[in-house]
């Protein structure tokens, strides 16, 4: 006999059907009327408790319904992007949500509200107005994926405890390789936390295919080697340049065009500067799809300079890496195939839950032979299985955490043919937003020209400031125009888009596309509320 459907104690109020048996006490409880605290306030009596099956049960759907209420309000436009708090007030405590930690364990119920807290307090970055960052949107199937690695809670640095997710790192990985154009016999790579990292590898191997020896010798056994990136590179070249011990003074920023492209002929240029001065050119970073202007550097040319010079060439294409999944936009990255190496992050335009990033080495082995270190106790060469695919020794980290499996179960779902049409549709949106602001004049665009991605980058000129000359009395009013309207905003919940300086040009609003519940009309919604908060300021 069943319980029967009960009311959930959320605010929600929404039935869920407990599908439970009568001898769960837990669930009698709940039915009369009680609370989980009046079963159990110690996590103790969860599984695997000998008598915690049926708490555990009740207290984890509790759980999935919170969160299917907040899936439920991201998804709702009418719903607030964030409750937004100073950080003193959160540090404070509000209405009962309190982040100091006691030394007394507290009720199941109590967190349960901390869940439900969290949430609202938090930044709900699928909901479909979020523009703020280059990875948004909520992929259910991608968090499906989630929850399934966190409750397999294994670590990838052996087969031998996770035989299926290094397994299925290695198809997707021959499957990235397949599409930059390498082949899977030549190629190698490993999942990593981020872009940042995954840059770092780059340099990394870079280094050590020059220079062997800096494994054993460091730095002080090497020339003054130098690397080149972009103007409009992203930040993480230099941080890894500073973590390497190559320093930042050592990274030569290269020129780029009025659209945020590396000019091949400053890059030339650049070297042979650098050749003279005595110092030894080692590796140029291309950028495919910038942070900002969302800009491609032009490929073939550079790797033309780097096949004379002999240097390697590693594509940050993190942001841009995506595209190379469309028929009708992989062209913008049309030499890519010639790189050393490619940072390639899912988790921005294929809307892969974070975090998923991928190095991708075109040369086999050189990862294993850079970062190897052989740990007796974890990569022992006598196992009874193939060891080719305890990874661990590839990586510079010893626990590194599951981020293929939301990936494999996504492409799955998808098939590469959807991730292309979303991809399509967010390079549309980017036009159609261009076409809109080009006729509207209050905005003006920081580019006249459709559009090279899915970032449109914008100014909102207030009435007032027509009436200013251009010159510099009217660019510092300019400004401080999008921050007070981000900041407001953020304070009314309606919508979150990012602004910037950059180089010579004041703040202004940069636009980007890869939320996959963003439509039309939220397109407009935001022109309109940039005009309702910006028009009198």
């Amino acid at each position: 006999m069943h319980c029967g459907p009960i009311r959930m104690w959320l605010s929600c109020g929404s039935p869920f059907p407990c599908g439970c048996h009568r001898q769960c006490r837990c669930w009698m409880v709940v039915w009369r009327g009680g609370s989980l605290s009046d079963v159990a306030a110690e996590v103790g009596n969860l599984l695997p408790s000998k008598e915690g099956k049926g708490l555990t049960r009740c207290f984890l759907l509790q759980i999935v319904d919170i969160l299917l209420h907040y899936i439920k309000k991201t998804f709702d436009v009418k719903s607030k992007i964030l409750d937004f708090h100073h950080p003193h007030q959160l540090l404070e405590g509000l209405d009962g949500f309190n982040l100091e930690l006691s030394d007394l364990p507290e009720s199941l119920e109590q967190l349960l509200v901390d869940c439900t807290d969290t949430l609202k307090y938090g930044v709900k970055t699928g909901h479909p107005r979020y523009f703020n960052q280059l990875s948004s949107g909520l992929d259910v199937i991608g968090l499906a994926g989630e929850w399934l690695t966190a409750t397999a809670n294994t670590n990838m640095f052996t087969y031998e405890i996770a035989p299926v997710f290094t397994v299925m790192e290695t198809v997707l990985l021959k499957k990235m390789y397949g599409i930059i154009g390498w082949r899977e016999i030549e190629a190698d790579g490993i999942f990593s936390p981020g872009g940042s990292i995954s840059n770092l590898y780059g340099i990394l191997v870079a280094r050590y295919k020059r220079y062997p020896e800096i494994k054993t010798k460091g730095m002080a056994a090497l020339p003054c080697i130098v690397l080149f990136v972009s103007e409009h590179g992203h930040y993480s070249v230099k941080k890894a340049a500073a973590i390497l011990g190559i320093g930042i003074d050592n990274v030569i920023e290269v020129k780029c065009d009025e659209r945020g492209k590396m000019i091949p002929a400053e890059l030339e240029k650049n070297i042979l500067q650098a050749k003279r001065k005595g110092q030894t050119p080692f590796c140029v970073s291309a950028t495919a799809g910038s942070t900002v202007y969302g800009a491609f550097d032009p490929l073939h040319d550079i790797a033309n300079i780097c096949e004379k010079h002999k240097l390697w060439m590693h594509v940050d294409a993190a942001w841009g890496g995506g595209l190379l999944l469309s028929r009708n936009y992989s062209y913008k990255l049309s030499g890519i195939e010639r790189a050393n190496s490619v940072t390639w992050n899912p988790h921005k335009l294929m809307g892969v839950p974070l975090q998923c990033s991928a190095i991708l080495i075109r040369e086999k082995g050189l990862l294993e032979a850079c970062n190897q270190m052989q740990a007796g106790y974890l990569f022992q060469p006598d196992k009874f299985y193939n060891v080719d695919f305890d990874t661990g020794d590839k990586t510079i980290q010893c626990g590194r955490h599951v981020d293929v499996f939301k990936l494999w179960l996504m492409w799955k779902a998808k098939g590469t043919c959807g991730f292309e049409a979303e991809i399509n549709r967010y390079m549309e949106l980017a036009k159609y937003f261009y076409k809109v602001l080009k006729k509207k004049d209050n905005f003006k665009l920081v580019f006249d020209a459709e559009p090279e991605f899915t970032n449109v980058c914008f100014w909102y000129f207030p009435p007032r400031l027509n009436l200013i000359p251009e010159g510099f009395e009217r660019d510092q009013e300019l400004q401080k125009i999008a921050p007070k309207i981000k900041a407001q905003m953020i304070v009314e919940g309606t919508a979150m888009i990012s602004y910037q300086p950059c180089g010579d040009k004041v703040n202004f609003f940069r636009m980007v596309f890869s939320n996959p519940a963003t439509r039309q009309t939220d397109v407009d919604y935001l022109i309109d509320e940039i005009e309702r908060i910006g028009k009198d300021l």
